[in-house]
């Protein structure tokens, strides 16, 4: 059975492709139109799909829209309300919920050939609660715990999975919502809502609760499965700090003290979920699920033995949810991918003749795992574009950033490459083998969803990947999964005595994580990277802009002179 899977209403538009239970593709919109998030979450955006992003899941298996045996749209208008008589101001709410109820038309006009009759409305949380029992190894028997800004009347869902069947246990309804508070708190800080939300969480390590007890008020657990979250004074809690302005101790300490909430909040959550299922994994989704703090809080002291989390868990991933969703529902037993790379990818020869369309001077290096972490070792910035993108807002691999965690200096050296604020932490890659004796959370860690306590002694051999509290968001690395990655940090390590590597997202401030050949030259010739490895191939700065003439410049022959040209 072909399903297509859409999200569109809100943001973070997406699509993912699912065959008889197995995920064959998942592609956020942005990507393609190179908008971050795809578009603003405001009603009157609410028409635009992920055309784009449709049409290449499709072509991945050689589908047209004729051949699809059902759409899955994460979002059904017939369980919303007003907005006014869920305790929301949105005066224009009305306006996206039409929209909703017209999403078959518009696709079958997004997608020429679609039956719109096939387009079948999935309830959001449903869908977001299915992206993680549903992908989640080892999850046939399962508890899941969704927590978003909201859905169609509600912000939260616990469910149970058993088997193919997925159970909704309870939902809190609007206006209380966790992702909602935190996206105020986002907004009272200064930064862009419904997009800076993980800046939120940075800052709060620098900050200390002292404000828990007044957030306590109107951020709490009812015991009943459900919580109480809204209404916070946030103007008599601290004075806000305008956009671009410098944050103070204050709004420091606010963040902790809202952050300190929220853990509370999901812990008694997890805890009455738990006494209702008696399950041993816990799976999340929902965009407070990238809140990778809490996460781990969540896994340290909750009653479940195993959590994991979707690493699209933002509405994005309701496009693979529903699509899994219906699979699941048509008999298929859903099948986990076996990583986040579901998005687009190119061959050797295509990249190659990315290189010379360019007219860009290039090596093929023996081994571009060696080179890289040669030039690591020598303390350049690498750009790596590997293999297929990344579905989620997580650079694990295939998109990143690599640089040295021996200099401490290279955290803010990161931070003016990409143009953003200087309190922002960047993250290890650590072969999983090693990770135990340097990170103390829970491992493995693939999708870099938990922090971790750096043990002591290694803070000061990687000060760069070391957060202020002293816990690091690690990834771990399996050769069997991804041989190419693991290969550069075992020379990194063999040249260094460090099995540890610095990854961030390939992308500079407000621009949405390179995708393709001609995104990742961009980023590279706008940013002062020192190295760009893409596939088999490298591109080195100085001879980019050589004299001022990329078409000019003479390249450096690698390793016994291979596929060197000018």
């Amino acid at each position: 059975m072909r399903i297509l899977g859409i999200n569109a209403l809100f943001h973070d538009p997406a699509a993912a492709l699912v065959i008889d239970g197995v995920t064959v593709a998942a592609a956020e919109e942005e990507r393609f139109s190179r908008r971050k998030h795809g578009k603003r979450p405001v009603p009157f955006s609410a028409w635009e799909l992920p055309g784009q992003a449709a049409a290449w899941c499709l072509s991945q298996a050689g589908l047209r829209p004729a051949d699809l045996d059902a759409v899955a749209y994460s979002f059904d208008p017939r369980l919303a309300r007003p907005a006014d008589t869920m305790g929301l101001h949105d005066p224009w709410d009305h306006l996206r919920l039409t929209y909703a109820r017209e999403a078959p038309g518009f696709l079958s006009e997004a997608l020429p050939g679609l039956d719109p009759a096939l387009v079948h409305f999935v309830p959001h949380h449903m869908a977001h609660a299915a992206s993680s029992a549903y992908a989640a190894p080892g999850a046939e028997n399962s508890s899941v715990l969704v927590l978003d800004g909201r859905g169609e009347a509600t912000s939260h869902l616990a469910a149970r999975r058993t088997g193919n069947h997925l159970e909704p246990l309870h939902g809190q309804e609007l206006p209380h919502s966790l992702g909602l508070v935190y996206e105020e708190l986002t907004a009272h800080l200064g930064f862009l809502r419904s997009s800076d939300e993980y800046k939120v969480m940075a800052l709060a390590s620098y900050g200390t609760p002292r404000l828990l007890p007044e957030l306590r008020r109107h951020v709490h657990p009812t015991g009943d499965g459900g919580f109480r979250a809204t209404g916070v004074p946030w103007q008599e809690l601290c004075p806000p700090c305008r956009p671009g302005e410098a944050w103070t101790q204050a709004h420091a300490d606010l963040a902790a003290s809202t952050q300190a909430a929220l853990e509370e909040t999901l812990l008694d959550l997890a805890r009455w979920l738990h006494g209702q299922t008696h399950d041993g994994v816990l799976t999340l989704a929902g965009g407070v699920a990238l809140n990778c703090v809490a996460n781990s809080r969540l896994a340290r002291e909750g009653p479940f033995s195993r959590v994991w989390v979707q690493p699209a868990s933002g509405d994005a991933g309701t496009a693979l949810g529903g699509a899994l969703l219906l699979s699941a529902g048509a008999g298929h037993t859903p099948r986990p991918p076996a990583g986040a790379d579901l998005g687009r990818g190119w061959s050797d020869a295509e990249l190659e003749a990315w290189l010379k369309t360019a007219q860009v001077p290039f090596e093929r290096p023996e081994d571009v795992a060696e080179t890289v972490a040669e030039a690591l070792a020598g303390d350049a910035i690498v750009a790596w574009f590997q293999g297929r993108a990344e579905f989620g807002p997580r650079a694990l691999g295939h998109r990143s950033l690599l640089a040295h965690p021996g200099r401490v200096g290279n955290l803010e050296r990161l931070n003016d490459v990409k143009g953003r604020e200087q309190f922002r932490p960047v993250a290890p890659m650590v072969l999983a083998h090693r990770a135990p004796e340097i990170f103390d959370g829970p491992l493995p860690s693939p999708y870099m969803l938990f922090v971790h306590d750096v043990a002591p002694r290694w803070r000061e051999r990687i000060p760069a990947v070391v957060h202020v509290d002293g816990t690091a968001r690690i990834q771990t690395v399996e050769a069997d999964t991804e041989p190419l990655v693991a290969r550069m940090l075992t020379a990194f390590e063999r040249l260094t005595g460090l099995p540890v590597v610095v990854n961030t997202s390939l992308n500079t401030a407000g621009r949405p994580m390179v995708d393709d050949p001609r995104d990742a030259l961009e980023c590279f010739g706008s940013a002062p990277v020192d190295l760009l490895a893409m596939g088999p191939f490298v591109v080195r700065r100085r001879e980019f802009f050589a004299a001022g003439r990329p078409d000019l410049a003479t390249t450096t022959a690698g390793p016994q002179d291979k596929g060197c040209v000018r």
